[in-house]
């Protein structure tokens, strides 16, 4: 299992989709095209030293049980969620959300994913510093590196996409995840936040 699909595995697909009232498919599909978006937020931000140790801040802000024995949706500080997602997107969120919004036809709306990032955005947040912490367990240690730990984790997240030369790598996850129109919206967009180091 690749850290990505440990990751999604971390996140109760039920339980979302009965808090977003949609089946669990629906739910499934907008989960994993939500996912490297947020990624690809993350990774833009880790690479900016100033918001990059805001994004370490946030992930040491996780409550570090949330992971344990599975994510419990009513633990999810979705207020706090949705902080995150601003913080992350800035004035390109309605763009994001308007892109993700065209995934997987006609089920999955604005709406839906206005409501599904700021509960996806603690989950990964908190899946980030457990993977700081070598897995969980030992006392917090922060990283060294201005933003350099948390950008490799988010490096192999996302399977080596970018590391500064265009973000061919991420545009190639997004267009997985989503299809080529929206994948292609949110690369342009990623790859300007991206661009702003």
């Amino acid at each position: 299992m690749t850290s990505f699909d440990d990751l999604l595995s971390n996140v109760p697909v039920a339980q979302i989709a009965e808090q977003l009232g949609v089946d669990e498919a629906t739910a499934k599909t907008a989960i994993d095209a939500a996912v490297p978006v947020l990624l690809g937020g993350f990774q833009a931000q880790a690479g900016n030293p100033e918001v990059g140790l805001n994004l370490e801040n946030e992930v040491a802000n996780q409550p570090l049980g949330l992971l344990d024995g599975g994510v419990d949706i009513n633990q999810v500080d979705v207020s706090n969620g949705s902080q995150i997602v601003d913080q992350t997107f800035g004035a390109e969120k309605n763009t994001v959300i308007s892109a993700l919004g065209n995934v997987g036809g006609s089920n999955i709306s604005q709406d839906l994913m206005s409501k599904l990032l700021p509960m996806l955005a603690p989950i990964v947040l908190a899946y980030l510093g457990k993977k700081m912490l070598g897995g969980g367990g030992a006392a917090a240690q922060p990283s060294a590196a201005g933003g350099g730990g948390i950008g490799d984790i988010l490096g192999s997240l996302l399977g080596g996409a970018t590391s500064g030369q265009g973000g061919g790598g991420l545009a190639d996850v997004l267009g997985k995840a989503m299809g080529q129109n929206a994948g292609g919206v949110l690369g342009s967009v990623l790859g300007g936040l991206l661009g702003k180091k």
